[in-house]
């Protein structure tokens, strides 16, 4: 298991220097993915990665009303992320506990 402490400063670190989805990035590759993936597997799971902050980023910029206070729709919509992305969470940590995932 990776040392939490580690990952928290590191993502700090990487964020001060405006590389939060990179931060993401490394912390995913040492929690879960094994020590000899290939490079290109890496490469693809990087790519994957970022493609999958990407859409998050340009969605919530989309749909949340920019020219105005957050409204119920917007806090709505933004709660509904983080349900999906918690559940998302809790089941890749119970795979890497080797619990399982939820059906």
């Amino acid at each position: 298991m990776v040392d939490r402490a580690y990952l928290e400063r590191l993502s700090r670190e990487l964020t001060d220097e405006g590389k939060l989805i990179e931060a993401g990035w490394v912390g995913l590759r040492l929690a879960a993915i094994p020590e000899g993936a290939s490079k290109t597997q890496l490469q693809e799971m990087r790519k994957a990665f970022f493609a999958g902050a990407q859409h998050l980023f340009s969605s919530i910029m989309t749909i949340l009303d920019g020219d105005r206070e957050p409204t119920a729709d917007d806090l709505r919509r933004m709660n509904l992320i983080d349900v999906e992305l918690r559940s998302f969470a809790h089941d890749l940590e119970r795979e890497i506990s080797g619990t399982g995932a939820r059906q």
